[in-house]
């Protein structure tokens, strides 16, 4: 009897056990799904992505910059049909095809892709055009109502049309940052140098042209790819620097530097020398093969659409600790212990870094230089590409121009 009871008690136990666990298990369940549909949120590996803006994506193909919020950054990362960095087997993030090209130097446009073909005309260096198409290393382009072929080498292609993930800030355009040992330099600090932003069709806003040399803007490309994985972007403050405003900052920090014992004892002494932060006469910037660049770190972003195309938009960043503020021309701002041929690709691999480079402008350069761009050991923010500079040749652009007009068009 004893026996027969405690068998009862033992299954109702056990079945009540069963019934705790079912009831545990469901409001586990029902307490994730709530939090998944907060807000109308669809999470997936950790990235998070409104459904009423995919929605929107899909019925406004026209709209641009449709906010999708994410948590983390993942390029590989596929959302329904979105992905968040789009690879649409292009050599950069958006096409080439409907991009802003200027010319470097004389350029000739020719009727077909090939150097022996009828020259229909030549452009004048800093001369704008849209690119309406391609082919091997020829651009085809539109300008001023003549369509011809333009070979990419002496091409600059406009940065934000193609790449416009990156920040872009050309202070030197609005209120130039240039000091010199944190002083500033008369007629340059917080002046307007030159005038380059302009209204940008593509991206349906202002925005700065930043245009260098075809070659460079695919290892540019790069470098933002390396950034991006990791979480961070380039800023980049300048590439293309006319001649004209070069001159103003060497005349007048030579002035300054001649009667300011401060700013002399920061630019010599140690193997450096005033060429060695701001050039006297020609610079790569005005051969369109330098950039100066930052590094920021992205809190937030958002993502663009321009005909049927997305793009990053960051929103939200924190600059990096850099070893000074971008354009200190002195010795404060070097990124190597002693100064080295500045036109070899492999010398400066050998200097130890300077004692003031930051764990910011390390992770820089290991991007810019995985990139096979060339750091400069004097300016922690500045790199050429000395590929680009060999292959031009004696053909290269003087700077002699400015940069004013805006010819993106949306890709079709």
């Amino acid at each position: 009897m004893h026996y027969k009871i405690l068998k009862t008690v033992a299954i109702i136990l056990f079945i009540l056990v069963i019934i705790g666990i079912s009831c545990i298990a469901f409001l586990f369940i029902a307490g994730n799904n709530k939090s998944l549909s907060a807000n109308n949120f669809i999470y997936t590996n950790e990235i998070q992505v409104s459904e009423s803006s995919n929605s929107d994506l899909n019925e406004n193909p026209n709209n641009n910059n449709v906010i999708i919020s994410e948590n983390m950054l993942d390029l590989n990362e596929i959302v329904g049909d979105l992905k968040i960095i789009p690879d649409y087997n292009l050599e950069f993030e958006l096409p080439v095809q409907g991009a802003t090209g200027y010319a470097s130097i004389e350029l000739n446009i020719r009727k077909e892709a090939n150097s022996s073909s009828n020259l229909v005309k030549k452009l004048s260096p800093g001369t704008g055009f849209e690119i309406i198409g391609e082919n091997g290393n020829w651009l085809k382009i539109e300008a001023n109502g003549i369509t011809g072929w333009a070979n990419k080498k002496y091409v600059m292609i406009n940065l934000p049309d193609i790449i416009p993930s990156i920040i872009y800030d050309d202070t030197n355009s609005y209120s130039s940052l240039f000091k010199s040992s944190e002083i500033d330099i008369p007629n340059v600090t917080g002046k307007q140098l030159y005038n380059n932003k302009a209204y940008n069709k593509r991206l349906s806003k202002e925005e700065y042209m930043m245009p260098v040399m075809y070659e460079m803007a695919i290892k540019i490309m790069k470098a933002q790819e390396l950034a991006l994985k990791e979480g961070y972007s380039l800023k980049i403050y300048e590439t293309y620097r006319p001649y004209e405003a070069q001159k103003t900052v060497s005349t007048n920090l030579r002035e300054l530097m001649n009667s300011n014992k401060t700013v002399y004892n920061g630019i010599n002494g140690g193997g450096w020398n005033e060429g060695w932060f701001i050039a006297q006469v020609l610079s790569n910037h005005q051969r369109g093969i330098a950039m100066d660049v930052s590094l920021v770190k992205i809190n937030d972003y958002e993502v663009g659409k321009t005909g049927e195309y997305k793009y990053m938009v960051i929103t939200d960043y924190t600059e990096e600790q850099m070893p000074t503020q971008m354009h200190e021309l002195s010795n404060k701002a070097i990124s190597m212990s002693y100064a080295v041929d500045s036109n070899s690709k492999t010398a400066w691999e050998k200097v130890p870094v300077a004692k003031n480079m930051t764990d910011g402008a390390m992770r820089l350069r290991d991007y810019c230089v995985a990139a096979d761009l060339t750091p400069l050991c004097s300016e922690w923010w500045h790199f050429n590409d000395l590929d680009a500079r060999e292959n031009i040749g004696s053909n290269y652009s003087t700077g002699r121009y400015y940069i004013t007009e805006c010819y993106s068009a949306i890709p079709e």
